[in-house]
């Protein structure tokens, strides 16, 4: 019996150590980071039709990160809607395409310091009659779509007085609701504001004449694990320090929103 509680004692003690290793020694030990990745976000993770592969600043720097842990890279697929799952399940080690930093998703992942910083912009048709200005924004009559799973919604819902909101529950849709008239603009930010000039002959930017609502971008990891974030936050500020930051963000055209301090 006295050989049998030893046995247990040693395999809770082997148990105990396993459960308490940190994600990044884990990350050591298979040789693999896992970052969970949005890819159709445009200068951030975004696959090139043209070209088949994916372009964007934190698909760069996710592969800059695996390089000085010294590790293979493994993208996985995640989206805005299923992203506190993928965390919280494992899926991926850092989910990497700058999410917005809000208190609903601090409540259920832990953020990184911020590295891009965008306020809140909308999309309407070049043929539109309603909308000319910001102001035309908040008016009865006015539909006023958001994607579901961003952090446009919440805000929207707030800010919102007197247009109809409408919650659409895909990206590529809620396009669809402004290009078919059914919806007057929809909510982004800076760089998917960029992808519908750059991407439709139809898109209009209407960008508010002063700060509407500014919102930090960052990446996320699950919570309990300090010497995971710590190594990613001293990734984080040799990036800031050194220029591959700054070099990244002209490169995908986002040095008006890079945030170097």
């Amino acid at each position: 019996m006295k050989k049998i509680r030893i046995v247990v004692v040693i395999f809770m003690m082997i148990s105990s150590l396993i459960a308490a290793e940190s994600r990044l020694d884990k990350i050591k030990l298979n040789n693999e980071l896992r970052v969970c990745i949005w890819p159709q976000y445009y200068g951030i993770s975004f696959i090139d039709s043209r070209t088949q592969k994916l372009v964007g600043i934190d698909s760069d720097l996710a592969v800059e990160l695996a390089k000085d842990l010294d590790v293979k890279l493994k993208l996985v697929k995640s989206s805005f809607p299923t992203l506190i799952e993928d965390i919280n399940s494992d899926n991926c080690d850092i989910a990497m395409f700058a999410i917005g930093n809000t208190k609903q998703r601090r409540e259920k992942m832990r953020f990184t310091t911020p590295h891009l910083q965008s306020d809140i912009y909308a999309v309407t048709t070049k043929t539109n009659k309603k909308i000319k200005t910001w102001n035309d924004i908040d008016k009865k009559g006015v539909i006023v779509a958001v994607a579901k799973g961003t952090y446009h919604e919440p805000i929207m819902k707030d800010k919102l007085k007197n247009a109809q909101l409408v919650v659409i529950n895909g990206f590529k849709q809620r396009e669809e609701e402004v290009y078919s008239g059914r919806a007057d603009v929809f909510m982004t930010d800076y760089p998917y504001g960029k992808k519908m000039l750059a991407k439709t002959d139809w898109a209009k930017l209407i960008i508010p004449k002063e700060i509407y609502h500014l919102t930090p971008y960052a990446w996320t990891m699950a919570y309990g694990d300090d010497k995971f974030y710590k190594r990613v936050e001293k990734f984080i500020s040799d990036i800031k320090k050194d220029g591959r930051l700054l070099n990244l963000a002209k490169k995908n055209g986002l040095e008006p929103i890079v945030k170097l301090r």
